[in-house]
């Protein structure tokens, strides 16, 4: 039952936060630069969530090199992305050369 509560709680505390936010927004025409600033939203906030479990994925120090699985498949990702612009196939590649560079590494 604790649980329950506690998402609602946090619920009820997101939708307080936001909801003026958005209500306030849809009444008030914002500058043309602000809603260009806005499109970059998702991907810094993508960004701030990815980074670091890419470059710390086992401590507090940065891990660069091929034995850090989760940079390799993030460049590999990333470079998915910037050629075929496809979120479904870099998601799918992603994850395989996840998967098939841990299984690589476990073989060697």
């Amino acid at each position: 039952m604790n649980e329950i509560l506690m998402i609602a709680g946090m619920a009820l505390v997101t939708i307080a936060v936001r909801y003026p936010v958005l209500v306030l927004v849809g009444k008030i025409p914002l500058p043309p630069a602000v809603v260009r600033a806005l499109k970059f939203v998702p991907t810094a906030v993508l960004t701030a969530i990815i980074t670091p479990a890419v470059l710390y994925p086992r401590s507090e120090h940065i891990e660069l090199g091929i034995a850090n699985e989760y940079l390799v498949a993030a460049v590999i990702s990333s470079l998915v992305a910037w050629r075929t612009r496809n979120v479904l196939i870099t998601i799918v590649v992603g994850m395989a050369a996840l998967l098939g560079w841990r299984w690589l590494m476990t073989v060697l």
